[in-house]
């Protein structure tokens, strides 16, 4: 089955992931510019009315961008988290519709209405899962693409190691294949294509952008990381995920603490989206990629340096099969 066109327009074969209160027009911007894929989730601004005023803003800046340089910036896409605690779906789904953006990348949940909503003005739908059962599901609903959120990535991520993962989706579905897990240098989008993969899904490496809405002591922490300061946790809510060991400490969640099962006790009860918003806030996630990070750079300046890493680590193999004929 044809893989969709935009992705042989792209520099890199690569999209930025939409992090939670990290990603934001400024971002999504530069990495369409510099020909990835950029995203957001919609749900980091605070309303539907905010989220529109930035599906707006990105599209007259991409829209500027190309009139004046004649160049094609590659498209953007915005997060939707498709579950019933989450108010907003259908509203920010019409705005969506509305400014017909191009990719939707749904979470907790893949809805046959949902891909049909996005499919109707032409939209792909990219779903991201840890397991098998969850891609079958997917693959019923009718999305374009499915993520496979392998062991060791940023935020809510899989146990799964990303070999057998890729082989075995791979299996059974023929469309865009998305690696996402401690994908950091050009070289790491070279392995994710051998193993299968049709783009890399990047988050922690451009958490440490200049365009990000990191603060600076987030990424600090992630440049002084290592893989071993990633924690595996339903401390923060109630569902595991990757945070930084020293985040966790400096809000008083002891290793103790972090290695039971359920989430911590903040001292009050408060919806799902305020108390991701208000734990995520201090306690930082990240990936295991983190051990090989080590900067912050502008967004054109990383882009251009995993490009020239992709493209090395290419010529590599070219060379090595020369080896094995």
């Amino acid at each position: 089955m044809s893989k969709p066109a935009f992705i042989n327009q792209l520099s890199l074969p690569a999209i930025a992931a939409p992090m939670f209160l990290i990603s934001g027009p400024e971002l999504v911007i530069s990495c369409c510019k510099n020909g990835i894929v950029g995203t957001f989730p919609a749900l980091n601004q605070r309303t539907t009315e905010g989220f529109e005023a930035w599906v707006i803003e990105i599209k007259e800046s991409l829209a500027a961008f190309e009139k004046e340089t004649g160049k094609k910036a590659a498209p953007f896409g915005v997060n939707l988290i498709v579950h019933q605690s989450n108010p907003r779906m259908m509203a920010d789904l019409k705005v969506c519709m509305k400014h017909q953006v191009p990719l939707i990348i749904t979470s907790l949940g893949a809805v046959s209405d949902v891909v049909d909503a996005v499919h109707s003005y032409g939209g792909l739908v990219f779903h991201d899962v840890i397991k098998k059962r969850h891609a079958e599901k997917a693959s019923e609903a009718g999305v374009d693409g499915l993520i496979l959120v392998a062991a060791g990535a940023g935020g809510h991520a899989g146990t799964l190691n990303p070999m057998p993962f890729v082989s075995e989706i791979k299996s059974f579905f023929k469309k865009t294949i998305l690696l996402s897990g401690c994908i950091s240098s050009g070289r790491d989008i070279a392995s994710a294509l051998q193993m299968g993969a049709d783009l890399a899904y990047m988050g922690t490496r451009f958490i440490n952008t200049q365009e990000s809405k990191a603060p600076k002591e987030y990424r600090d922490m992630i440049i002084d990381a290592g893989a071993s300061d990633v924690v595996y946790t339903a401390a923060v809510s109630g569902v595991e995920a990757n945070f930084l060991a020293p985040s966790l400490e400096a809000m008083g969640i002891t290793e103790e603490m972090w290695s039971k099962k359920g989430k911590v006790n903040f001292g009050e009860e408060l919806t799902v989206h305020k108390d991701e918003a208000k734990a995520w806030a201090t306690i930082w996630s990240a990936g295991q990629g983190v051990a090989t990070i080590h900067d912050a750079p502008s967004v054109t300046d990383l882009v251009s340096e995993l490009k020239t890493e992709f493209t090395s680590a290419i010529e590599a193999q070219c060379e090595l099969l020369k080896k094995y004929k």
